[in-house]
């Protein structure tokens, strides 16, 4: 493979797509404070307990729309994930979960100052009064959901929940948002029926909800009927390390590329309700797909045990880890872990030219090289040159590697000589990925030619 025109130009594509998706983030909260002047905003300012009331309904419109741009973000629609990727998808709608959060904290203060002030009594005696409002309690109530999501979503507290736990707490990140519909439409004519701005706040949430009920939902739900996976054999491949082999119909219409990941569900008694994202370790045929798991938890340790013949539900495929990434004429490659079940279907897919190609497997014992002599051998039929480490991790500058290669003096750009001319794609546990890309980047490799894959949520 070279850095053709094509590569150039798929990317320069993806990144036009990136900016407008961007601008159209900013564009809605622009509307949605826009279209508040435009039907009748403007004109409320003129006392002071207007201006603070005015001010907390622009704070509470704004962070509502941060909101339905959250659950876009989260609905995993194709067009957004082939330009961006899932998982930096996922990084902006966390970013966005604390402003929209303070927003909507201000916007409840705001206006019971505001109330308070019209009514001639002190803000918290205003409370009482609101909440006999008819559609305001519920109002109230999403708030306190809301807090509810960002409080789990702090990586401190995340950490001491199940994934499927944690992702149980988020569906009511949902449900607070419905339950603030009605105080919406309903509270002070703010968004008045017949006007555009009703409209455009209708369509937001439609967009919003109808994107999750859509490729969260319906499109998992038919393809998974339509392609009737089910578990064909479990093979161990080291200690608390099995590939899941899967048989079932017309799969290469998923058109999946090696290095992407799907989301699978196991029917059985004990694992129908945990969801797994986990990456194929091998290209699909038409008939069967292949996924390797390690032994991380109670989830990943259940589906290793599910019996032959278990049906598979699954969504995706999803990720940009994959060849079409592209956009420099080498290939360097990072892995650690089982962070080498993307990476070894990712090289069988890929379409390169002997020499192109270099490889770091990376363990912290000889029981860790989980697939490695399937990466070997599709390296030497491809002509890509393939290092390893083995040993634990270095406490010195470079904690990334054992410690012998770090008094040596390896460094990234010493085992990738060509580093600033490669594409460099790293994958394996987060705080090893972490050091691999902190050192990537202060080599000064381009942010584009740097594409990296975590197991964590």
């Amino acid at each position: 493979m070279q850095d053709t025109p094509d590569h150039r130009r798929d990317y320069r594509r993806r990144m036009r797509r990136s900016d407008a998706m961007v601008a159209a983030l900013w564009a809605s909260a622009a509307a949605a404070l826009a279209l508040f002047l435009a039907y009748g905003g403007a004109g409320k300012f003129g006392t002071v307990s207007d201006a603070i009331t005015s001010v907390g309904i622009i704070a509470g419109l704004i962070g509502t729309d941060f909101i339905l741009v959250m659950i876009v973000l989260a609905a995993r629609i194709p067009i957004i994930d082939r330009t961006v990727g899932h998982d930096r998808a996922i990084a902006v709608h966390r970013s966005l979960g604390k402003p929209a959060l303070y927003l909507l904290l201000a916007h409840a203060v705001l206006l019971i100052i505001g109330y308070g002030m019209a009514s001639g009594i002190n803000p918290i005696a205003e409370i009482a009064p609101m909440l006999a409002i008819p559609d305001l309690p519920l109002a109230f109530i999403g708030i306190g959901l809301l807090i509810a999501v960002v409080i789990t979503s702090l990586v401190a507290v995340r950490r001491k929940f199940s994934y499927e736990g944690w992702h149980l707490v988020h569906l009511l990140s949902y449900i607070a948002v419905l339950v603030a519909v009605p105080h919406q439409l309903s509270v002070g004519g703010i968004l008045a029926g017949g006007t555009f701005e009703r409209a455009y706040w209708l369509a937001l949430y439609i967009i919003a909800f109808g994107s999750i009920a859509t490729f969260r939902f319906a499109e998992p739900l038919i393809s998974s009927i339509r392609h009737r996976l089910r578990v064909r054999s479990i093979t161990q491949i080291a200690p608390g390390v099995v590939s899941i082999d899967m048989s079932g119909r017309r799969l290469r219409s998923l058109h999946s590329a090696g290095g992407q990941f799907f989301i699978w569900r196991f029917w059985t008694g004990r694992t129908w309700w945990h969801s797994h994202p986990i990456s194929l370790s091998s290209l699909p045929s038409d008939a069967t797909a292949r996924i390797t798991v390690r032994n991380l938890g109670t989830g990943s340790n259940a589906i290793s045990r599910v019996p032959v013949g278990t049906a598979v539900w699954f969504e995706g495929p999803y990720g940009i880890f994959t060849d079409a990434g592209r956009t420099a004429p080498k290939l360097a490659i990072a892995v650690a872990g089982i962070g080498i079940t993307p990476v070894r279907a990712f090289l069988e897919d890929s379409d390169i030219r002997p020499g192109e190609a270099t490889i770091l497997l990376r363990a912290s014992t000889t029981e860790e090289t989980y697939l490695w002599d399937e990466v070997i051998e599709l390296a030497r039929r491809k002509g890509a040159t393939v290092y390893t480490m083995v040993g634990r991790r270095s406490t010195g500058s470079r904690g990334w590697m054992p410690a012998q290669d770090d008094q040596r003096g390896v460094t990234l750009k010493s085992i990738f000589p060509e580093l600033h001319e490669s594409d460099l794609y790293v994958c394996g546990p987060t705080a090893w990925l972490d050091l691999v890309e902190a050192e990537a980047v202060s080599s000064g490799i381009p942010s584009h030619q740097l594409h990296t894959e975590r197991f964590d949520w």
